[in-house]
């Protein structure tokens, strides 16, 4: 393996520079990690008088990605705003679609999607916006929820363990870095699985982290590093993976069931067994330092991935936001 190129390879893949819009749109808005809501965060968490804490997320499709495979793009739009609820700490309430299509039999094989995964998860679709003369396919999808203790990508720091929990019981989906362990799994197993994120919560082990999206583990430990104002040294040996699987492309994969937590050292073994007692693979795979680099480590080689310090990623960092 050449470290470097891998870097330089994932630092230039437009799965990774696409969460370089959410800067210039944070920017033309006004919003800062200050914000209420604090943008940056998985879900916008409004903190509720009583104790607790709204949560609020949505998701938008490429039209690309709705149009190649309708079906699992409408799975997508429940299952990604779930994931986004659960990296929080939360469990979520209700979700709200938007849809645009030509027409009714073109909208029918999304509306299916959203349909079976509100079904498999238990959620609720409560209401949205239809449009079916429109002229092409196209996907928008909120979620609502709730959170007694939140997990936040604000509260990394140094000397932390990152741990990555993903569920490697799946296969990719045609054409795209989608790797899916949802659609042959119980149920039950669905609820279960995204119940273990509050759960870490409310116990106190788990405080810090992100589900792992589009970007993958590198761009996901980028975007928690930023926010956090620290760094990661990540070692590719201590990522399993699929098999087959080649670590280039699993450093960018989005998987179906995925987070990324930066725990105490003392915590990161309850929380991998925690995961683990759901069969879903979890293992510290680096640690937190005390700069601004996401860096590969490799049979004693190192390579820097990404410097936010002279290349801004989100730029939605506590300490961005007050410059």
């Amino acid at each position: 393996m050449i470290l470097e190129a891998l870097a330089k390879e994932l630092a230039a893949h437009p799965s990774i520079l696409g969460k370089l819009d959410i800067a210039a749109s944070t920017k033309a808005l006004g919003l800062s990690a200050s914000t209420i809501g604090r943008p940056g965060d998985d879900a916008a968490a409004i903190k509720r008088p009583e104790g607790g804490w709204d949560l609020l997320a949505g998701e938008g499709f490429m039209p690309q990605f709705v149009n190649d495979d309708p079906w699992f793009a409408g799975w997508c739009g429940v299952m990604v705003n779930l994931s986004d609820i659960a990296a929080m700490g939360g469990r979520a309430t209700a979700l709200l679609n938007a849809v645009w299509a030509p027409d009714v039999a073109t909208a029918e094989p999304l509306l299916k999607g959203l349909k079976d995964a509100a079904s498999a998860y238990g959620i609720p679709i409560v209401g949205g916006h239809t449009n079916l003369r429109t002229t092409e396919l196209n996907l928008s999808v909120s979620v609502l929820g709730h959170a007694r203790q939140l997990i936040s990508s604000f509260t990394a720091k140094a000397g932390d363990v990152l741990v990555a929990a993903i569920d490697h019981r799946g296969r990719y989906r045609p054409r795209f870095d989608n790797w899916c362990a949802a659609l042959d799994a119980p149920h039950s197993r669905l609820r279960g699985d995204y119940e273990l994120l509050p759960q870490l919560a409310e116990s106190g082990l788990a405080r810090s982290g992100k589900d792992i999206s589009q970007g993958g583990i590198a761009g996901t430990a980028l975007m928690l590093a930023e926010c956090s104002r620290c760094g990661f040294d990540i070692d590719l040996e201590a990522i399993p993976r699929p098999d087959g699987v080649e670590i280039g492309r699993w450093l960018r994969t989005f998987p179906s069931f995925g987070f990324l937590l930066s725990v105490d050292p003392s915590q990161a073994n309850p929380v991998c067994a925690a995961f683990a007692a759901r069969d879903i693979s979890a293992v510290a795979i680096g640690l937190a330092t005390d700069n601004k680099e996401i860096n590969f480590k490799h049979e004693g080689s190192k390579a820097t991935f990404w410097n936010y310090g002279i290349s801004p990623y989100l730029t939605l960092s506590k300490e961005a936001s007050n410059a």
